[in-house]
């Protein structure tokens, strides 16, 4: 039986690990999906045969989604799903790499099978990253085996990201805290997103809430000076690192001109939204930094009102990170 392709109408949305829940309750809450709303699971893969249930005309004729149409909660989207039906793993290459040359998998089942087919594909880089690292801008596809011998895949995806996600390789020994994945990844989406230059030797950058450094290690591994605020100490590595200036101090009670100027001004602290959301408007409306990362702790339900307003600030962009868990990151960045 020769290779046969069955084009689908409808679009695909692939979850973060463990967050699956959170995109269903997004795509009700935030879009309005009705609670009757058909749809197909795969894995974290959630298809719906509808693409008008979500999307206007516009961008059906398009395929390209505007950022703030981009649910948090999904790391990729297929815009153009289909079903490959296939006898053999040769077929099943050779029919992905007529299409297009890059593809990641997305596995949850037939993981031997999956594995096979991605041996006969073109190279890419599934390996977790060292950082910093660039990440280049090209097409790249998605598939996950629904069957032995069904694929479903998207060759259009809204994510540059093998999958829609990036994994660091890990310093087990260094780092106060394994935070510093986040800010890693968020300098990373930084990069792709806004082609922001990173904080260097020439930069001053202030965080708020640093202790116990995790973030400060990045920056200062960076060639940064950092100017670090918590009410504790940082770890002693970093309290002794001449490009940290530690103050004992409640962040967010400390005015902008009491910092100054500040190539990066960053924030991990858990806090409601809004009064996040109050501090981050303080900074800019000081003029005192033109760039921003700050994680966005969800207390209970989550208020996307809220959220919708850090996405509205100018040169701006809310995402779930990879890193991150039962939160969203806001990236900011206007050089």
């Amino acid at each position: 039986m020769p290779v046969h392709i069955e084009k689908l109408k409808g679009i695909a949305f692939l979850a973060f690990p463990e967050a699956l829940e959170f995109l269903k309750s997004e795509l009700k809450n935030r879009f309005s999906l009705p609670e009757e709303t058909k749809f197909k699971c795969y894995g974290d893969l959630i298809y719906f045969d509808d693409l008008s249930i979500l999307y206007n005309d516009e961008f059906i004729v398009a395929k390209e989604i505007p950022a703030e149409k981009l649910p948090y909660w999904a790391r990729t989207i297929l815009l153009e799903p289909m079903l490959v039906h296939f006898d053999s793993i040769g077929e099943a290459a050779r029919s992905l790499k007529e299409m297009q040359r890059n593809w990641a998998p997305y596995q949850y089942q037939h993981f031997r099978r999956a594995t096979l087919i991605q041996e006969k594909l073109p190279y890419i880089n599934l390996k977790p990253r060292k950082f910093p690292v660039d990440i280049p801008k090209s097409p790249i596809g998605v598939y996950t085996l629904i069957d032995e011998k069904i694929i479903f895949a998207s060759g259009l995806t809204s994510s540059y990201l093998p999958a829609g996600a990036i994994t660091f390789v890990e310093d087990h020994e260094n780092p106060p805290s394994r935070a510093y994945l986040k800010i890693q990844e968020s300098l990373t989406m930084a990069r792709l997103l806004f082609y922001a230059e990173l904080p260097g030797p020439d930069s001053k950058c202030f965080e708020a809430g640093a202790c116990p450094g995790g973030w400060t290690w990045v920056l200062v591994n960076l060639g940064s000076k950092v100017h670090a605020v918590d009410r504790a100490e940082l770890a002693p590595s970093l309290m002794n690192n001449e490009l940290v200036t530690f103050q004992a101090h409640d962040a967010f009670t400390l005015k902008p001109e009491e910092i100054g100027p500040c190539d990066w001004v960053f924030s991990d602290v858990i806090c409601y939204p809004e009064r996040l959301l109050e501090w981050v408007r303080k900074w800019l409306d000081s003029g005192l930094t033109k760039n921003m990362i700050c994680t966005i702790k969800m207390q209970g339900q989550i208020d996307y009102d809220v959220v919708q307003q850090f996405a509205d600030i100018p040169n701006s962009r809310v995402v779930h990170l990879n890193y991150n868990k039962h939160e969203l990151t806001w990236i900011h960045v206007a050089q």
